[in-house]
């Protein structure tokens, strides 16, 4: 296998695990591509941030000595065309800014949030989880008409792909949780609030420190839903957070600062933060073949708290 000296071997590994050789042929084109990006859109191009997933991710200095960021995703993915809707639709609003699109070759250049720490920065819980849910407040907008964006039902059929794939049952996955999770999703969904554009996966490393903030958001999944789901992603990260001398007590906290912050309603706020959990526990399964063991934790102890 072999793939550009500048491609981390994890990622290249990760790409040709999700695309095969589509995956390899991809990857033998981000130089050449990267080159075309930096002379149509005037840019200079620096080394890839760590830890790279599913995007290529880069630094970059747009002609005016302004500092960028340039996003590469496999051509035709979903989540990139809802992410660049859903950066389009804020319009800078609560989130860094969408400074140019291409849509064919799955490019995407981003204002470069500074100083940029992660909202893990802050050692109080309960002022970052203030802190986020000033965010929140700041994105979410009605829903718009004729909109693509999946919804958060389309998201709960990770749950039919798990029974399918267990043939009914929940495989490695507790099936407690997984029922319940089921049940909620259900139940929710059949009392769901007005549909807005959500983040979809606004965690604590998802928000960063910036100059015209003092917290904004990146990397949005772009998903239609009510307010109080896009508070479950705060409740099943960091995992650090699972090593504090009582994290039952923390998620509490973050339970009664984000229903009192947004005006919802805390039993609500923690049902869907309990059913997202497994559900981001199976997409680790789904998408690199671990369940996440860590979000079934904070699953358990958001289901032994009482409303």
């Amino acid at each position: 296998m072999s793939f550009p000296p500048s491609v981390p071997g994890d990622f290249a590994r990760t790409q040709t695990s999700l695309h095969g050789e589509a995956g390899l042929a991809w990857l033998n084109r981000l130089p050449g591509l990267t080159a075309d990006l930096e002379r149509g859109w005037s840019l200079k191009v620096g080394p890839p941030f760590p830890n790279l997933s599913y995007n290529w991710v880069v630094t970059a200095l747009r002609e005016d000595g302004a500092q960028a960021v340039l996003k590469l995703s496999f051509p035709g993915d979903k989540e990139f065309r809802s992410e660049a809707a859903a950066l389009a639709a804020f319009g800078g609003r609560g989130i860094c800014r969408l400074l140019e699109l291409d849509l064919d070759r799955g490019a995407m250049l981003l204002e470069r949030l500074r100083p940029g720490r992660p909202l893990t920065s802050v050692r109080d819980d309960e002022e970052a989880t203030a802190a986020a849910a000033g965010v929140m407040k700041k994105l979410w907008r009605p829903a718009p008409p004729d909109h693509a964006f999946p919804t958060v039902s389309d998201w709960s059929r990770g749950f039919e792909r798990l029974r399918r794939r267990f043939g009914g049952g929940t495989g490695p996955m507790p099936e407690r949780l997984v029922g319940e999770a089921e049940m909620l999703f259900a139940e929710l969904g059949a009392s769901e609030g007005e549909p807005l554009l959500l983040h979809g996966d606004l965690h604590q490393e998802n928000i960063l420190s910036a100059r015209r903030g003092p917290w904004l958001a990146i990397d949005p999944k772009g998903v239609i839903g009510e307010a109080a789901y896009d508070t479950a992603a705060l409740l099943h990260n960091p995992v650090g957070a699972l090593d504090t001398p009582d994290p039952g007590g923390l998620l509490e906290r973050r339970l009664d600062v984000l229903s009192k912050e947004l005006g919802l309603d805390r039993a609500r706020v923690r049902a869907w933060g309990m059913a997202q959990a497994v559900l981001a526990a199976y997409w680790g399964l789904e998408d690199g073949g671990l369940v996440w063991d860590q979000a079934l934790a904070f699953a358990r102890l958001l289901a032994e708290i009482r409303d």
